[in-house]
């Protein structure tokens, strides 16, 4: 009998990429969203509106796994309105979810809550991670504080349940790959800003990996940062996108150029400037190895 896998807002980048990983043989597919369509590769689509309990919740019944993915893009510009909807989206989905949870029969066995990398400060000169990591105090930390209290205070004694400090997640086909093979291929494919942030990452296949590991492992739970052991300064990323590209040369963009270029594309600079310099320690201490640890490997294999 095939196991269930609940992806809640799966269908974007990384909810497709899940149900490629794992794959049908063994697995059978739920996707809560709030457009379902109809499919014909065997995956079914569930109305649900993120807030409030509804006939999905019986999706959840026996289910192998619940992961949600569930919330508001922050690629736009931080008015009240979309701070306030990228906060919603993220604690009150993560809320029903817990509700509806507390009324099955039988709770789903694990519960992979997304989460980000961003909760940590600007840092140039020190690693973050899950043991002494020092949070920040700016908005984007303060997201996903609350987007992780509204997973964790309610118990639920059947159900492991995982934290996922997702770092940027490089694919093929979509996601910051795209945009910046764009970059390089116009000459563009300089430092962005002054290029000493840090770029923390993670290959696709690493990251569907975690999640298989995760949910395999009947004695792991908590909090896990998912991204390689060595994050990259935005200067070696860019001079590596270069190389790999066969692109001799790339224009720089300094921060001015970066607020103006934000401001007309509806976007803010930090997702560019922040310098998230993140590490994986618990992943590395319980014996997890990366297939693509360097930045080097992982845009060969990328843009190949």
């Amino acid at each position: 009998m095939k196991k269930k896998i609940v992806l809640a807002g799966g269908t974007g980048f990384i909810g497709r990429g899940l149900i490629r990983f794992f794959g049908h043989e063994n697995y059978e597919f739920v996707i809560l969203t709030r457009n379902p369509k109809k499919r014909d590769d065997g995956v079914k689509e569930v109305y649900w509106d993120a807030k409030t309990l509804g006939p999905w919740t019986a999706e959840l019944e026996n289910a192998e796994a619940l992961i949600n993915l569930t919330g508001k893009s922050v690629n736009c510009r931080y008015t009240e309105e979309n701070k306030r909807e990228i906060i919603q989206s993220r604690t009150y989905s993560t809320g029903i979810l817990s509700t509806a949870i507390l009324q099955l029969k039988q709770a789903p066995k694990v519960w992979l809550n997304s989460s980000s990398a961003t909760v940590y400060r600007y840092s140039e000169n020190k690693n973050m991670d899950e043991l002494s990591g020092e949070l920040g105090d700016d908005f984007s930390p303060g997201v996903v504080k609350a987007w992780e209290k509204a997973f964790n205070e309610v118990p639920l004694p059947s159900t492991r349940k995982f934290t996922l400090r997702i770092s940027i997640v490089l694919g093929k086909g979509d996601g910051v790959i795209p945009r910046l093979v764009n970059l390089v291929r116009f000459g563009l494919g300089g430092n962005q800003g002054h290029g000493a942030q840090f770029f923390s990452w993670i290959h696709e296949e690493d990251f569907y990996r975690i999640v298989g590991w995760c949910i395999e492992n009947p004695e792991k739970e908590g909090i896990y940062n998912c991204c390689v052991p060595n994050p990259v300064t935005n200067h070696y990323l860019m001079q590596t996108m270069r190389r790999t590209m066969h692109m001799p040369f790339g224009l720089p963009a300094t921060t001015w150029m970066l607020k103006i270029g934000a401001l007309i594309i509806g976007t803010e600079t930090e997702l560019i400037l922040k310098s998230r310099r993140v590490v994986p320690t618990r992943l590395l201490q319980q014996g997890f190895v990366f297939n693509y640890p360097e930045i080097d490997g992982a845009l060969r294999n990328l843009l190949s």
